[in-house]
């Protein structure tokens, strides 16, 4: 039997860039998987065209690779979305510019290729009273029905990211004081308001719904929101019960765990809260990040000023009182 193939310099390259990752610049699980994932799916590519050093990788090969990834997939599914196809040669450009840094490449063939465009989207958040209908379908007595509408209520209540919810235990929370402790991005820790409707829906969940679901067992630890099988709910599952809450409140697919926040920083905005209050709240590191919030408002602006102004959409010259008269 032949013996296996040992690594080459691109496996060596990747586990050096792997060991960075987590080590030197801290990134969170979730994220190191996501470069694990995008790096696999780029090295699969560069031998599939007879490369095994990054030193041997060239620009053009870095173009074909980005062109590849917003073209179909070969019956793997449909082209990335330009997000994600950006995302992808950011992985890229990272072990490329490391195997520089690291003496195993002479060059960087990134430096050249330009990424795919990404349209500046905007929030769709969901109405206040569309928040209240989801809230409502929540509801209910059972313990997955308690720690559901608990979830709602602080997804929407504190703006924070589902990785976020997920990660608190119970010593971050201080209902009391209307406060929970959260980890952020970056492993940057800040307090977050909770307001009253959220902590009278985490004490009853806490009183009555968490202790049901802990006697199921499981590695529970001291996760505030647990699975119906007694461990720590993980993102999915909260992915899930966020989408069938919508699908009973007769929202469809508009709803899922993010749009909430969305939908928290929106409200806030248009009730006139201030830009770095907000940003603070989500836990921004950019105000520009936070700002798309105000683009969300000031779209909502123009379309109720052009829906009650008499003057919004007359031609010119034309007055409202001509108008009435061509009517009679």
């Amino acid at each position: 039997m032949a013996d296996e193939p040992g690594p080459d310099a691109l496996d060596d390259a990747l586990a050096e860039h792997a060991s960075y990752l987590a080590v030197e610049r801290g990134l969170r699980p979730n994220t190191l998987l996501a470069y694990r994932r995008d790096l696999h799916a780029y090295t699969r590519f560069l031998r599939a065209h007879g490369v095994s050093s990054p030193d041997a990788v060239t620009p053009a090969l870095v173009g074909e690779y980005v062109a590849v990834l917003r073209g179909p997939r070969n019956g793997d599914g449909p082209a990335l979305a330009p997000a994600s196809a950006a995302r992808a040669l950011v992985a890229v450009r990272s072990l490329h510019r490391f195997c520089v840094d690291e003496g195993l490449a002479g060059s960087d063939p990134t430096d050249d290729v330009a990424p795919p465009r990404v349209p500046a989207g905007i929030p769709k958040p969901l109405t206040e009273a569309e928040v209240d209908a989801l809230l409502a379908a929540a509801a209910g007595p059972e313990p997955r029905g308690l720690r559901d509408r608990a979830i709602l209520e602080v997804l929407y209540g504190a703006g924070v990211r589902i990785s976020e919810l997920v990660g608190m235990d119970r010593g971050d929370l201080d209902l009391d004081a209307g406060t929970v402790r959260v980890l952020g991005k970056g492993a940057k820790e800040r307090l977050v308001p909770v307001g009253r409707p959220a902590r009278a829906a985490v004490r009853a969940y806490l009183e009555s719904g968490r202790p049901a679901l802990a006697r199921s067992g499981g590695r529970r630890g001291d996760a505030v929101f647990l699975n119906a099988r007694g461990g720590r709910l993980t993102r999915q599952g909260v992915w899930m019960l966020v989408r069938a809450a919508g699908g009973r409140a007769g929202l469809g697919e508009r709803v899922y765990p993010h749009v909430l926040r969305h939908s928290c920083a929106t409200h806030m905005v248009d009730r006139g809260a201030d830009i770095r209050v907000v940003q603070e709240l989500l836990g921004h590191a950019s105000l520009a990040t936070t700002q798309v919030y105000t683009q969300v408002s000031a779209a909502r602006l123009r379309a109720v000023y052009d829906a009650a102004h008499p003057r919004a959409r007359l031609p010119a010259g034309v007055s409202a009182g001509e108008i009435r008269q061509g009517e009679r």
